[in-house]
């Protein structure tokens, strides 16, 4: 199997096309209405992305557990691959939040959560896969 035919390499091209424009957006602040539902919507892609290629990894290291978004990030901690599995299940939960907020109360209420613990996990995330798909890069 090459590696452009390995699952979590693939999803990967995803998640780093996601989490780039995530850090393009996150990097604006005094967001408009529109600008901050697009960043709602770009942090929502790219945490779906995150947990599912934690789980293509997982599952190409042989790992045999329950996919699920939470358990996933868990049993990546568990096995030590990452340590910020918390502010990425927080992430989760932040998600959920903001997919029934229409006030725009619940992202002034997540924004500071959400720049200074989900996106830096995120961020920790999108280095680790990256240093496993180009090692000879990094």
């Amino acid at each position: 199997m090459t590696g452009q035919d390995i699952r979590w390499k693939q999803r990967f091209q995803n998640f780093e096309k996601a989490f780039l424009r995530l850090k393009e957006a996150m990097e604006k602040e005094d967001l408009n209405e529109l600008e901050r539902n697009g960043l709602i919507q770009r942090f929502e892609f790219t945490l779906e992305l995150a947990w599912k290629v934690m789980k293509d990894f997982l599952e190409e290291e042989r790992f045999n557990f329950k996919p699920s978004p939470k358990d996933t990030l868990r049993l990546a901690q568990q096995s030590h691959y990452i340590t910020y599995a918390q502010e990425l299940i927080d992430g989760l939960d932040i998600r959920n939040e903001l997919s029934h907020d229409y006030s725009g109360e619940k992202f002034e209420r997540f924004e500071p959560q959400l720049r200074a613990e989900t996106f830096l996990a995120l961020e920790k995330l999108y280095q680790f896969f990256l240093a496993r798909a180009y090692p000879r890069l990094i």
